[in-house]
């Protein structure tokens, strides 16, 4: 070699590793993928003097090729896939000549066979290809040039890699500050609902944050509340969703539907307005509520984030709302327990206090309530003939209506106690009166007697009441008193009330009782106090006083039944002096 060849190849070699130095600067210098892809073709083609030259990317999912960038007539236009059946194995060649590598290849530029693929890849993956054509003069490219494109594409590898890296990063950083955007949005709403109570406030809220967070300009919300569903919000909405339709709705399977044609056609609203997704929202692992989203305003589609996005929205209002309906149901609860805190003070302040007294009875009486006011009645009044009227009752049912009618039954006791009337013929009108003023299914079981203290006689009748229990001095038979007639308010008086009088004795005792006691169960449910355990009670507790057997009684009842109370209990004890 001439001295001047050898200096012009040294010149050439100097220049060429000075443009790889400069290119390779440039390039891993770039983060845009696009830059990198265009220098690395324009370079190639300018130096090797190639008039056409693309650049494949691959696609792993697909196992295909996207043409990135195209030159030349020829070439396959940018975005057209090309798919290669070859093995795995020539992905990974460096260099592949078409007419030259010992394998067949399609022509991949037009009208030329003779096109070289030089292999972008890291040492972990395969990017793809620089596809060139053939050079200008028809030779074939030299070991020189194919070395240096091998170097340059060795270093686009690493520039398209980094570029792919930062286009990822940005990617991730775009999606989190728009996690943390979608967070602190979150968050202002939840502070916001926390505040309110009014629900009308709340889903207006709810619409704002759809119109404008995520630029949804056609959607609806449907809310479930003590099993009726009705559209609560909307916006671009045509037409009502019929409840056949909100039914379907609430029947989908999934929480997260989009709509396809064959769920459009079942539900023709869908497909009026052009509803894209229908997301169901819950509580405590109830689906109770439903929003339908229509396309966005930027014309973007919605992603799994946006989906989540919506369905955390969604339920942060259903949330509100649903705390709404609670504090409500906790307003009205307290405002009933005052009502009936104040009816049973008054139902309490109608019973006998202090409890009228004589030297020739030994008296007990207690009502205990099932609920904060009850259906029982005991009475203990003074007779203008110095005589003592004891009377009883049990009202059908629980609560305050129950105590309305107990109250009635305890003023025409006291109207009545005035008037010179057999208890016969009282019992009759108060029957009747509660009849003609009472529903059908309502009436009392009734007991009530006279004792006079100078006989010691006990007059009595009982209209359907438990009968009272007559322990004599020195017997274990009880007897019971039970002669009277109907229950009070079952039907108009047919038949007089009998009115039955015994002969008390020192020592005696009467025990009247509501079915509270006899009824109340054990703690399986499966077997009542009932009458037995009561006699067996008084007579294991017959020599002490009636307040003692009183106490004993009710012990004994509680410890049956563990102090669960299904009805109210209430007991007057006497016993002769």
């Amino acid at each position: 070699m001439s001295s001047s060849s050898f200096q012009n190849d040294d010149r050439q070699s100097r220049f060429e590793i000075k443009t790889l130095l400069e290119t390779s600067r440039m390039l891993i210098e770039s983060q845009d993928m696009d830059f990198v892809l265009n220098n690395l073709l324009l370079i190639t083609m300018g130096k090797l003097m190639v008039s056409k030259g693309m650049i494949l990317i691959y696609q792993p999912a697909t196992n295909n090729y996207k043409v990135s960038k195209s030159k030349g007539k020829g070439c396959p236009k940018e975005g057209k896939t090309l798919s290669f059946d070859w093995d795995h194995n020539i992905k990974e060649q460096s260099v592949i000549r078409c007419g030259v590598s010992d394998f067949e290849m399609p022509e991949i530029i037009e009208g030329d066979k003779h096109c070289t693929l030089f292999n972008l890849q890291t040492s972990n993956n395969h990017i793809g290809f620089l596809c060139l054509g053939s050079k200008g003069n028809k030779k074939e490219l030299s070991e020189h040039e194919i070395e240096f494109i091998e170097s340059l594409s060795i270093i686009s590898s690493v520039a398209i890699a980094n570029s792919r890296m930062f286009t990822e990063l940005r990617r991730i950083n775009r999606m989190l500050d728009r996690k943390v955007y979608e967070l602190n949005t979150l968050f202002d709403l939840s502070k916001d609902f926390n505040i309110m109570v009014d629900r009308d406030e709340i889903v207006r809220i709810f619409k704002f944050a759809m119109l404008g967070q995520m630029l949804i300009r056609k959607f609806f919300f449907v809310l479930e509340n003590e099993s009726e569903r009705k559209m609560v919000a909307r916006s671009g909405i045509e037409g009502e969703l019929s409840a056949k339709e909100i039914d379907k709705l609430f029947a989908l399977e999934d929480d997260l539907v989009e709509v396809d044609q064959k769920l459009a056609q079942r539900i023709p609203f869908l497909k009026t307005n052009e509803i894209k997704a229908v997301i169901g929202l819950q509580f405590q692992s109830e689906q109770i509520a439903l929003v339908g989203v229509g396309a966005r305003a930027n014309e973007e589609e919605y992603s799994s984030s946006d989906y989540n996005f919506l369905r955390s929205l969604g339920n942060l209002a259903v949330l509100s709302i649903q705390k709404t309906f609670l504090l409500e149901e906790r307003i009205e609860k307290e405002r009933i327990e005052e009502e009936l805190n104040i009816a049973k003070s008054i139902q309490q302040g109608l019973l006998p206090d202090p409890i009228p007294n004589t030297d020739k009875l030994d008296i007990a009486a207690k009502n205990i309530s099932s609920y904060q006011v009850g259906g029982d009645y005991f009475d203990i009044l003074k007779v203008p003939s110095d005589e003592l009227l004891f009377a009883i009752g049990d009202v059908t049912g629980k609560g305050i209506p129950a105590a309305l009618l107990m109250a009635n039954l305890q003023a025409m006791l006291h109207v009545l106690l005035p008037i010179d009337i057999s208890l016969s013929k009282a019992s009759a009108q108060i029957n009747d009166i509660i009849h003609q003023n009472t529903p059908s299914n309502k009436f009392i079981t009734f007991f009530w007697g006279i004792f006079n203290p100078d006989s010691l006689m006990f007059r009595f009748v009982n209209a359907g009441h438990n009968p009272p229990v007559w322990l004599k001095k020195g017997k274990q038979k009880p007897e019971e008193l039970q002669e009277g007639g109907l229950i009070l308010g079952a039907m108009p008086t047919m038949t007089p009330y009998e009115e039955q009088t015994i002969q008390l004795s020192q020592d005696d005792i009467l025990v009247f009782y509501t079915d509270g006691v006899t009824e109340a169960m054990n703690e399986d449910e499966t077997e009542e106090f009932g009458e037995q355990r009561l006699l067996n009670c008084i007579k294991e507790n017959r020599s002490k006083s009636a307040t003692d057997i009183q106490k004993s009684i009710i012990e004994k009842v509680q410890a049956f039944s563990h102090d669960v109370q299904y009805d109210d209990i209430t007991l007057i004890i006497l016993k002769v002096n």
